[in-house]
Formats: C-alpha cells, sequence, structure tokens
C-alpha cells in the first residue's frame, strides 16, 4: 500500500530537489563560464565582463590551436598514455588486490606486503632518484615512463582489496567446492561482482593519466612526446606578433585573440575527453550495485 505524500514530505523533496540543483549548477557553471569566455573577443575577455553568454562569438582561439601540429601530437601522446597507464593500472591493481584480500592464514605473507604498501604511499625517495632512476632504464622521451611511473596506484589497490574482503565468503567457498582454482574464481566470480569498485578506480586513473603534466615536464626533452597537459603548460602566454608571419590576414587573427580566450579554449578542449568518457563509466556506478547475491 502507497501512503500518500504529506505536506512534510513534499516540502523536503522540493528543498532535496533545489540543492541537487544548486550542486548541479555550481559544477556546470565553471565550464560553461570556460567555454564562453574562449568563445568571446578579446575585448571582452580582458575586461572580464563575460559571463553567460559570449560577446562577439567567434572561434579564432580554437582555429589558432588547431593550427598547431604540435596538439595533435599531444593530444595523441595523452590517448596513448590514459590507454597503456589505465590498462596497466587495471592489471596490476587487480592481480595485487586479489590475494591481498585474502587472510594472513591463506596468504602468510600478505601483512608483510600490507606494510610495505602503506610506507610506499606515504613515503618516496624523490624527484631526483626518480629521475636517475628512470634514466638509468633508459626511458627518459618515451612514452613507457609515463605509464610506469604511475603503473600501481596503491590507493586503489587499497579500494579494491577492501571491496575483494567485503565479497560474501559462500560465493567463493561454493566456487571451491565445484572444484574452482583461484584464477577461476578471480575472472568468473571477483571480477563480475566487482564492476562498481573497478570502473570507480579506472576512471581514476584515466582522469589521473589525462591531467597529469609534471612527469612529461621532467622526463621529456623533445616537444613531440610531450602529453597534452605538458603541451598546454609549455605553451606561450604572451602573444608576439613579431614571431609571426606579418601579413594582414594573421595580424588580424592575432589582434582578436587575447591571452584569456586562448588559456580558456586550451583548458576547454582538455577537459573535453573526460566530459565525454564520465558518462559511459557512471551507468557502471549504476547497475554494478546490483550485481551478485548469496544464495541461502
Amino acid at each position: 500500500m502507497v501512503k500518500e505524500s504529506t505536506t512534510v514530505s513534499k516540502v523536503f523533496d522540493v528543498i532535496l530537489i533545489l540543492v541537487l540543483v544548486s550542486v548541479a549548477l555550481l559544477c556546470v557553471l565553471p565550464i560553461w563560464y570556460t567555454l564562453m569566455v574562449s568563445l568571446s573577443e578579446k575585448s571582452a575577455a580582458a575586461a572580464g565582463i563575460v559571463r553567460l553568454w559570449p560577446i562577439g562569438a567567434n572561434l579564432v582561439s580554437y582555429q589558432q590551436i588547431m593550427r598547431d601540429s604540435e596538439f595533435f601530437l599531444s593530444f595523441w601522446v595523452s590517448v596513448k598514455r590514459v590507454v597503456l597507464g589505465a590498462s596497466l593500472s587495471f592489471i596490476v591493481t587487480v592481480l595485487m588486490a586479489y590475494p591481498l584480500s585474502k587472510s594472513n592464514r591463506d596468504f602468510r605473507l600478505r601483512n608483510i606486503l600490507m606494510w610495505v604498501l602503506v610506507f610506499a604511499l606515504l613515503f618516496n625517495g624523490g624527484l631526483i632518484p626518480l629521475y636517475q632512476t628512470v634514466k638509468a632504464y633508459g626511458l627518459i622521451d618515451s612514452i613507457w615512463v609515463l605509464v610506469l611511473s604511475g603503473g600501481l596506484p596503491i590507493f586503489n589497490v587499497i579500494l579494491v582489496m577492501n571491496f575483494f574482503r567485503n565479497l560474501p565468503k559462500e560465493l567463493e567457498e561454493a566456487a571451491l567446492v565445484d572444484g574452482a582454482g583461484p584464477w577461476y574464481t578471480l575472472f568468473v566470480l571477483f571480477i563480475p561482482l566487482s564492476v562498481p569498485v573497478l570502473a570507480t578506480v579506472s576512471l581514476f586513473s584515466i582522469v589521473g593519466h589525462w591531467n597529469e603534466f609534471f612527469s612529461g615536464l621532467v622526463f621529456m626533452t623533445k616537444p613531440e612526446n610531450y602529453p597534452l597537459q605538458t603541451y598546454i603548460r609549455q605553451m606561450v602566454v604572451q602573444i608576439d606578433p613579431a614571431q609571426f608571419n606579418t601579413d594582414s590576414e594573421t595580424l588580424k587573427r592575432l589582434n582578436e585573440i587575447s591571452n584569456q580566450t586562448l588559456n580558456a579554449a586550451k583548458i576547454f578542449i582538455a577537459m573535453l575527453p573526460i566530459l565525454i568518457v564520465y558518462p559511459f563509466l557512471q551507468k557502471f556506478f549504476i547497475h554494478g550495485i546490483t550485481l551478485g547475491s548469496v544464495k541461502e
């Protein structure tokens, strides 16, 4: 029997909707404002009068970025980094979290490895030893330095490990009784039941690899090897017309570009892939929660 909504519940629903709408606007408005600034004319962006709509709408900033071949090279480097890095992190995280989710009786080295992980999570050797190690392995100016430097996300391992430990023990016991080995149990039982946490840590890895710029700044010496965020970081902030050909069309285009509009366009392009990928992972957060059960 469904009870009729009371006045208090209706008021609460209205307040809840208003709060959620406000939070959504707080998330969307900065992105929208960045887009509007990138589409506005130079004088309006420099004066800071752009609000919710572009003033003197144009695509000059985007056209200037798209003319730069290094932009596409850096974009491709970031795509390769995300694909390789997220895949490697996923494999290493799952294979390390599964044995660590066992009890100390089943895996005798569990406590020792956990202490090593916690220590490595809290402390590191510093930038100079890391650079010397990377150089000794010959990974300078290699895509693999961007991938391997974050190949073991310890925080993600702990998240997945705790999720594995909270899965019903009856399921694993039933699989063992039926003759399933550890590999079969992991791939057929644990991974399908862990879609929510695996989607979450995958998103963490994707966003982390896409937004990280410091590794490219330190370990890359050639501009064509820069990932996108490092490329954006290294782009010239001040536009000097003397660096370009002084034909009338070029001067006209440069006169329409300001640092504000160009930087806003770079920021928006950099965040666009993540905005596209996130909705596809969101469905796993929703549907994955309903997976799994214990038969009695």
